[in-house]
């Protein structure tokens, strides 16, 4: 069945919400309950999980390990997903840190960069080659998805790298946005424009406090 990506973001909160709520013993939770940890209405949680096909008890709420099940039938989360990170700046290497420790379903099984000094090494474990071996090893990898941080420069020709390699999802961090095929989905992740956009905010709401 077709979700929208808001559709497909909410899904995945609910997800987070419920392996939080699982690890803390919680068995049940109502459709309001699950809502108002989202930021969501009832209502709406209800027709997003009409999309998973998973239907709670009108008494007992939603059973959450049956709950958290169906979403990962739902997202297809039968095996790890293979990932690779291309850029092992400081921020590559914070991600493969933050993931690397963590029991998710996202195996990095390498990084790639140009500089020499970062490349032929273990980064948290995760071999580092050199940008010039990417497309080689990709073949032998086959990743899934990449996460790209690479500097908005050479952004798009190794989005081109990727997509040629068989990648069909990446998770772009370059301040520039990627041309892609149809069947390749992007998720772009500007920090700048969502600092800009809490720093406006931030200064509106000040301003109308102090005018209030």
């Amino acid at each position: 069945m077709n979700a929208s990506r808001k559709t497909i973001e909410r899904l995945s909160h609910y997800r987070m919400v419920l392996s939080r709520l699982s690890g803390q013993g919680v068995q049940n939770i109502y459709s309001r309950e699950l809502a108002a940890l989202a930021d969501c209405t009832p209502a709406q949680v209800r027709r997003d999980l009409m999309v998973t096909g998973y239907e709670g008890n009108p008494k007992h709420g939603y059973n959450i390990s049956e709950l958290k099940k169906s979403l990962d039938v739902f997202f297809d989360f039968k095996g790890n997903l293979v990932a690779v990170i291309v850029g092992a700046g400081s921020l590559g290497r914070a991600l493969i840190a933050y993931f690397m420790p963590k029991k998710t379903m996202y195996d990095i099984v390498a990084a790639f960069d140009s500089d020499m000094n970062k490349t032929g090494r273990l980064i948290n474990g995760t071999p580092c080659f050199h940008i010039n071996e990417m497309v080689e090893k990709l073949h032998d990898l086959k990743p899934d998805i990449a996460l790209v941080t690479v500097p908005a420069e050479s952004a798009q020709e190794v989005a081109l790298k990727l997509v040629k390699s068989g990648v069909s999802g990446i998770l772009n961090f370059a301040p520039v946005r990627l041309k892609v095929p149809e069947k390749v989905y992007v998720e772009n992740i500007d920090v700048t424009m969502s600092l800009e956009k809490v720093a406006f905010f931030s200064r509106q709401y000040r301003e109308e406090k102090n005018n209030g």
